[in-house]
């Protein structure tokens, strides 16, 4: 069997590649929208699996579709990509000294096959002064990041105080449950390493 990962995105493309387990690129390109009545906290599993069924005809019968899409949630407010710097500064300052949840769906298609799975982070952020975010959103330009930041680089370091869960599902893959469900769905991932 050899994964698919369905994203351009370079932090799970370097998660990935930290397991060592072989996969090819094969970017989904569907527009990120979904139904209004969704519930926030399904947001994520719907586009995963949306973005894994858009390649179904494109991948062989050996292959499977690794598909993810994170998201922030403060209270019940899904805070996605910023449209623009002014955007990005708003969504930090509404983190700032709060609480929130970061939610990885994650899909798994086979052939006809979809399996799919969310986890979820709590992450807290100190207060923020209002200048630390704006070197960050114009130094770092945060513009491709749900909630408009990436724990790994320096607001994560200046910023979050504490989290609860895994890590990695905040840069956005969740190694482990990742590793964990493809054994599941059928594939030895650790044979490469006997």
């Amino acid at each position: 069997m050899q994964l698919i990962l369905a994203s351009a995105s370079p932090r799970r493309r370097e998660l990935l590649q930290a397991v060592g387990i072989p996969f090819r690129i094969l970017p989904a390109h569907v527009e990120e929208t979904y139904p209004s009545q969704l519930p926030v906290r399904q947001v994520a599993v719907y586009l995963a699996e949306k973005k894994a069924r858009s390649l179904m005809d494109q991948v062989s019968g050996h292959e499977i579709v690794v598909a993810a899409d994170t998201c922030v949630v403060l209270g019940d407010t899904l805070l996605g990509k910023p449209a623009d710097e002014q955007q990005a500064f708003r969504m930090l300052q509404s983190l700032s000294g709060t609480t929130h949840e970061v939610i990885t769906g994650v899909a798994l298609m086979h052939q006809q096959r979809l399996h799919s799975f969310s986890e979820h982070t709590r992450v807290t952020f100190r207060s923020l002064a209002d200048e630390l975010i704006r070197y960050y959103v114009r130094m770092f330009r945060p513009l491709d990041k749900a909630g408009a930041y990436g724990i790994q680089e320096f607001i994560g370091y200046v910023g979050v105080v504490s989290v609860q869960g895994c890590y990695y599902n905040v840069m956005g893959l969740p190694v482990a449950r990742l590793l964990a469900e493809l054994e599941t769905f059928g594939m030895d991932w650790r044979q490469q390493f006997c």
